[in-house]
């Protein structure tokens, strides 16, 4: 049995592919409605040490205080026999995961970090990228279950902790384009060009990314903001990825810059702004030039 602990925007999808895939689930989440949905599919545990007895537990959870708090201060760690596999799939602290490794590993428990890239829709069509960290025979022994979840399944490495660490830093780095690429695109869209004409454009030359791809075509141009991901939970991504730079010694001034203005942006939305919301943050701190804003014919 598998036990799957965090029925969210990700994690529910995540967890209905498994049962469509004739896994045999038990799962918790702390709003009853959440679990409630998989009534009659999967075993509902009424707390969340009542998924303890299955052989593979998976998170799904919003940080590390939030994974902390489930294994440690609600006691599932405690309740799991030796010889289980805990999979942390939410966006941690590579650091505070080891933490967590050292302490699962004295109850004979093997953990593994787990985190994935390809949002709502890739939760829901299971393609998402799934950067593992941990032992590389743990790691087989779960290829079949990512395979449901994952069009992409990576072994980042052998340290636990390896998987939260790219997974921090791919973050970092999709946030920033998210930030220049609205910067400039909104730079062009004042100049008087057609963003999708600049879209069509960039995505055929250098400039192109995530967020040119997809961001700003799905999410940004029709108004919708709704990717499913929240702003503050890039926020904190990025924060973690920041403090693996500085303790690494590597140059991070862009990373820092980068991370204040997003920092700003978060202040600014609202508590459950979708991060794709910087765009229009950004769009109502502009400020119109004295001769108008279209240049184009000049």
């Amino acid at each position: 049995m598998i036990g799957f602990v965090g029925l969210g925007n990700m994690g529910g999808p995540m967890a209905g592919r498994l049962v469509a895939a004739g896994h045999e689930l038990c799962v918790f989440d702390v709003v009853p409605a959440l679990r409630e949905r998989f009534a009659g599919s999967a075993a509902l545990a009424a707390t969340v040490t009542g998924v303890s007895t299955a052989d593979t537990v998976l998170l799904m959870l919003p940080d590390s205080a939030v994974v902390e708090r489930v294994l440690l201060g609600d006691g599932l760690l405690d309740r799991l026999r030796p010889g289980t596999l805990l999979v942390d799939m939410s966006s941690s602290d590579p650091s505070r995961t080891k933490e967590l490794a050292v302490t699962a590993a004295k109850r004979g428990v093997t953990m593994v970090d787990a985190p994935v890239s390809g949002g709502v829709a890739g939760a829901r069509a299971g393609t998402l990228t799934i950067m593992v960290g941990g032992p590389a025979e743990a790691f087989e022994r779960l290829r079949p279950l990512f395979d449901v979840l994952g069009g992409r399944v990576v072994h980042a490495g052998e340290p636990v902790g390896a998987g939260h660490a790219i997974k921090a830093l791919n973050n970092l780095m999709s946030a920033a384009h998210l930030m220049v690429t609205s910067e400039a695109l909104l730079a062009g869209q004042a100049f008087g060009l057609d963003p999708r004409v600049m879209l069509d454009i960039v995505n055929a030359s250098s400039g192109r990314s995530g967020s040119t791809e997809t961001k700003w075509p799905k999410f940004v141009l029709p108004g919708t903001y709704d990717s499913g991901f929240g702003v503050r939970l890039m926020v904190k991504d990025m924060g973690i990825a920041l403090g693996l730079q500085e303790a690494t010694g590597t140059p991070s001034e862009v990373s820092a810059a980068a991370l204040a203005s997003w920092a700003a942006a978060a202040e600014a939305l609202a508590p459950d702004a979708d991060h794709t919301e910087v765009a229009a943050w950004l769009m109502s701190r502009r400020q119109p030039t004295s001769k108008g804003e279209g240049h184009a014919d000049r």
